[in-house]
């Protein structure tokens, strides 16, 4: 049997809390899969999980099994990566996640000079709004705006941004000026879908920095910042986004800023990735390429405020 192979299956089946999902996951047989495990068990001469018809649950071997699978299947993981010469020169697919909005305006003109600059690397780049997990779905390195979450990735620090609300001067001249959050109550407003929706929208006042929570009537839903752009460009209603999103419509004065004084913290902006040892050469050059290039971009937002 392939035992490598079978940690692997092992590890996904720990992961996703079952063997369907990981069977999902794998796009391997079911039947396969389970096969796969029983093997690696009987080879072992122990039981690793404990199936019931409502969930898995890891033996105490399989715990210890599954911290030293890991471990092995990383070092494996790295020595084909220096055997391939990925540590020796920058080469091979790079694989770069970024939100759909951003990833179009900033990133991929990065990477197309990136790419100009070294023929022997490839990018996959994955747009994606969600934040994609970088171990399991094998990502070399993600941008990511906003609080990162304690973890062990490493975090490099490209720059910050403002939350801001803009509606059309169309709107605005119909309903009046927006002086303070609480004018939203009456207003239309965008939202994007989430999830789990909220519809308030959360602002600071200027003077005590206390946070404050504005109700909010939503118009239109919508699933992507650039329909919310272009919805508020039409005067659909009031929308809050990141700037970076509406820098361009201000600037062409289809949208007004609003609120200035009200915004919340700005928020950081990130290259992100996995620790996992020395880095192969392909991240290191990608990030030093695009890290000061990004840092440009978004102090040149900053410097276009309302």
């Amino acid at each position: 049997m392939d035992r490598l192979e079978a940690m692997s299956m092992l590890i996904a089946v720990t992961e996703h809390g079952s063997l369907s999902a990981a069977s999902r996951t794998l796009q391997v047989p079911l039947a396969t899969l389970s096969r796969k495990i029983s093997d690696l068990e009987s080879l072992l001469g122990t039981r690793l999980l404990i199936r019931t018809t409502r969930k898995l649950t890891l033996t105490d071997a399989g715990v210890s099994y599954i911290e030293a699978a890991r471990r092995i299947l990383e070092q494996v993981t790295e020595a084909e990566r220096q055997a391939s010469g990925e540590f020796v020169a920058p080469k091979g697919e790079l694989v770069i996640t970024a939100p759909v909005m951003f990833g179009r305006l900033h990133v991929l003109p990065l990477v197309v000079d990136f790419l100009e600059q070294f023929p022997e690397i490839s990018v996959r780049l994955l747009l994606s709004d969600r934040n994609v997990d970088l171990v399991n779905d094998h990502v070399d390195m993600a941008v990511r705006i906003g609080r990162l979450p304690d973890s062990s990735m490493i975090a490099t620090s490209v720059g910050s941004m403002r939350t801001v609300t803009c509606a059309s001067p169309g709107l605005i001249a119909r309903y009046g000026q927006v002086n303070s959050p609480e004018d939203l109550a009456s207003l239309p407003c965008i939202t994007l879908e989430a999830p789990m929706p909220t519809y308030c929208w959360r602002y600071r006042h200027p003077q005590n920095n206390q946070p404050l929570e504005i109700a909010i009537q939503s118009r239109l839903t919508v699933t992507t910042t650039e329909v919310a752009v272009q919805a508020a460009i039409r005067g659909v209603g009031v929308a809050r986004l990141l700037h970076y999103q509406v820098v361009d419509a201000v600037g062409r004065g289809e949208l007004n800023m609003l609120l200035a004084q009200y915004e919340p913290e700005i928020v950081p902006v990130h290259l992100i990735h996995a620790s996992r040892g020395q880095m192969p050469l392909k991240m290191r050059r990608f990030l030093d390429f695009a890290a000061p290039q990004l840092r440009e971009q978004l102090r040149r937002i900053v410097g276009r405020a309302d």
